[in-house]
């Protein structure tokens, strides 16, 4: 399971904070400070250092983590691609400041000034975009392993499990806190899905981007231009009468499009798929993996 064309097409915000997050925490340990930015109940009720917030959002405080975190931040850029990055940074503006909010509240309840209770890192977005990926990503593939069942979906709920589970208690409050912030978005609270930032915001990270070589560009198909590869595996493995199936509505086809594959390989899966999105979804990866 993938999530969708590799590389960091149509996700430009998943790619700055990816890199972010690999720079910070490679800046921490070499300075040595890693096992330190842990947020504490001293660190938020005494003396709060600026250093110690930021890295308590970007920086992983082992390898293992940086590992696991990239790897889910790096699959939840579906999620960009569906929503469009002005949407996409707006929901993890919200993870990052509610699943804080919440780490403050239980630091609070709490009160244990002596250990730092929480884990640095990244927690609160991830694990909030579980709720997104646990509601709207189909499962395409199922499969049983020593009489029990997994499905493609169960390495990357394996993944976040490793993670949740890395320091145990430290680990396991920043995720649910995660998953608290997730679920208020899902809930729409003061109709933050509908929040975007202004657009010269949204060009400006844009522009902060640059080529990478996993990076692959979708072609769009034009008059007189030869089928894109994805386009001829679609017509290859799934043979249909196009012509005689009714036309796919413009916003399953701009869905499509904005996440990653070309507008005639979007169309003709969606004419295969009956204009099932998620059907269609599946098509258009299972013809990428030929």
């Amino acid at each position: 399971m993938n999530g969708g064309p590799s590389g960091f097409h149509n996700a430009p915000v998943t790619k700055i904070f990816v890199i972010a997050s690999a720079i910070f925490t490679i800046f921490f340990g070499i300075r040595g400070r890693s096992n330190n930015l842990g947020l504490s109940y001293q660190d938020i009720f005494g003396a709060l250092h600026i250093w110690k917030l930021i890295g308590s959002v970007f920086a992983f405080s082992s390898t293992p983590e940086l590992m696991f975190g990239l790897y889910l931040l790096y699959y939840f850029r579906v999620f960009e691609r569906q929503i469009g990055s002005n949407k996409y940074s707006v929901f993890i503006l919200f993870s990052v400041i509610v699943s804080f909010l919440f780490e403050v509240l239980a630091l609070a309840v709490l009160k244990d000034p002596t250990v730092n209770l929480l884990k640095s890192g990244p927690y609160g977005l991830i694990f909030a975009s579980f709720i997104p990926f646990y509601l709207d990503i189909p499962v395409s593939t199922r499969f049983r392993v020593f009489g029990i069942q997994f499905s493609d979906k169960s390495f990357i709920y394996l993944a976040g499990l490793q993670l949740l589970l890395s320091s145990w208690k430290r680990s396991i409050l920043p995720g649910i806190c995660g998953i608290l912030a997730g679920s208020l978005y899902r809930l729409n609270i003061f109709h933050i899905r509908k929040a975007k930032f202004p657009e010269r915001v949204a060009s400006f990270f844009s522009r902060l981007t640059w080529p990478s070589v996993n990076t692959s560009v979708a072609p769009t198909r034009n008059a007189g231009t030869a089928p894109s590869y994805a386009t001829r595996q679609v017509e290859r493995t799934y043979p249909s009468s196009m012509s005689s199936a009714v036309e796919p509505p413009e916003d399953s086809i701009a869905t499509l499009v904005s996440m990653g594959f070309d507008r005639n390989s979007a169309r003709q899966a969606l004419v295969r798929a009956r204009n099932d999105i998620n059907a269609a979804t599946n098509f258009l990866l299972e013809a990428q993996s030929y």
